[in-house]
């Protein structure tokens, strides 16, 4: 029997935003966790136990997505009021902000050079920046509907976008078109990323499934369907062997995508869970959702070479029953009852080292003196519809839009079909005469 410890578990449970977490992400350093909300703040949290934890005010609006880049000097963060900050990581907090797009900005992402940015936005429009200026360079335009994320692929050749089109695109960075779409998705999809090799992506879709895609032959390669809700959110482990997402099913899953199979189901999160990030050599990975908690899991399963954690997997979720003395000298059939296909981890039963009281936390930003102060300031939420309800409606709105299109198209062929009818008609009547 396999050890617990190869399982999964619970580190660190951050409470310090007072909304939706909508993005996570490691500093490569591995000692710091960047996170965005809806409550327009930026946090960084210190992994190091009974560390203080650093907030970061300046956005207007909800803070949809956040990164570090490579060198963990940066961070980027991007905001529904239309703009880009550049973050310093440190008890300055400095920022540089700069209007990006027209409409909310939803996705942000550094090279892995560090030398670029793309953003994607509700404007439609896919764009590229000089990080260090910050300087605009291009724009991929292609989608007809609000593009939900934009990422760039291991070498920087390619950037993969999703938008609320129900379109998946493979961008060329230098000539600057569009190379494949996929269409595969019944819905829309909210987050697509390149695995770490840079020959596939994998989308997390609305409809409930995670689709896989080899980029170079243009082909469907795994479609999974073990959420029961819209998937939002998905990272690659580094190895390229596993991949995790999040849904607004309250479940964390990990896939094994060398065996195409459900791995682990996580529960810890008290309503949907909206972001999910490996860190950067996957000893950890972190997740946030509308329960605004940030938890931070420690991996252990790369510990072991991917054989044996196969092999400690199937004695797990097959056990060989005890003998049975009609399987010695068979007189009728017996059939055992087979094990569960993944493990299910709830934290909420078994927690190693959780981080129990709240770090201190201190302010930074607009709004704030420069001597930093022990406790967090409230969000203005006055005279503001709740940020989760101008998602839903969004959401409602593209439906909407669909519709709406649908329609036009049958009012155009039932146009077409009446101009048909009556040209054959008139053409009959000059023949009788």
């Amino acid at each position: 029997m396999a050890s617990a410890l190869e399982d999964p578990t619970l580190e660190h449970n951050f409470k310090g935003h007072k909304d939706v977490v909508t993005s996570v992400d490691f500093n490569p350093n591995n000692k710091q966790l960047a996170t965005t909300s809806f409550d327009r703040c930026l946090m960084i949290w210190n992994l190091k136990p009974q560390t203080r934890a650093y907030r970061f005010t300046g956005h207007k609006d909800a803070v949809m997505c956040v990164q570090f880049s490579p060198s963990g000097q940066l961070v980027a963060s991007a905001s529904r009021d239309k703009t880009v900050r550049l973050w310093t990581p440190n008890v300055k907090g400095a920022s540089t902000a700069f209007t990006a797009h027209s409409a909310a900005v939803r996705s942000v992402n550094f090279s892995c050079d560090g030398n670029f940015l793309v953003t994607a936005a509700d404007d439609k429009s896919i764009k590229m920046w000089n990080a260090h200026q910050p300087r605009f360079l291009l724009s991929l335009k292609g989608h007809n509907n609000w593009v939900r994320s934009a990422r760039f692929s291991p070498d920087g050749r390619l950037v993969v976008s999703c938008s609320d089109d129900k379109t998946v695109k493979i961008w060329d960075t230098v000539s600057r078109e569009c190379i494949n779409t996929f269409t595969d998705h019944r819905g829309f999809a909210n987050f697509v990323d390149f695995n770490p090799s840079g020959t596939c992506i994998a989308s997390a879709g609305t409809d409930n499934t995670v689709k896989l895609w080899d980029v170079r032959i243009n082909k469907l390669l795994q479609h999974y369907e073990v959420h029961s809700a819209a998937v939002n959110c998905l990272s690659f482990h580094p190895s390229g062997n596993y991949l995790i997402t999040a849904s607004t099913d309250c479940t964390l899953k990990i896939m094994d995508l060398l065996e195409g199979r459900l791995f682990y189901t996580l529960h810890g999160h008290q309503g949907p869970v909206f972001a999910v990030m490996f860190s950067r050599h996957g000893e950890y990975f972190a997740s946030g959702g509308s329960d605004s908690q940030v938890l931070v899991w420690k991996t252990n399963f790369d510990r072991i070479p991917y054989n044996e954690v196969l092999k400690s997997h199937s004695i797990r979720t097959n056990p060989d029953p005890a003998p049975h003395i009609t399987d010695i000298h068979p007189r009728i059939p017996h059939l055992h009852t087979s094990g569960p296909q993944m493990i299910q981890i709830d934290p909420r039963k078994h927690i190693a080292d959780m981080q129990s009281s709240d770090p201190p936390v201190v302010d930074f930003g607009v709004g704030f003196s420069s001597k930093p102060k022990s406790r967090a300031k409230e969000p203005n939420c006055a005279s503001h519809l709740t940020d989760q309800t101008v998602s839903i409606l969004e959401q409602r709105l593209t439906m909407t839009e669909d519709k709406l299109q649908e329609c036009l198209d049958n009012q155009q062929t039932v146009q077409q079909d009446a101009d048909c009818t009556q040209m054959s008609l008139g053409s009959g009547t000059e023949t009788g005469k």
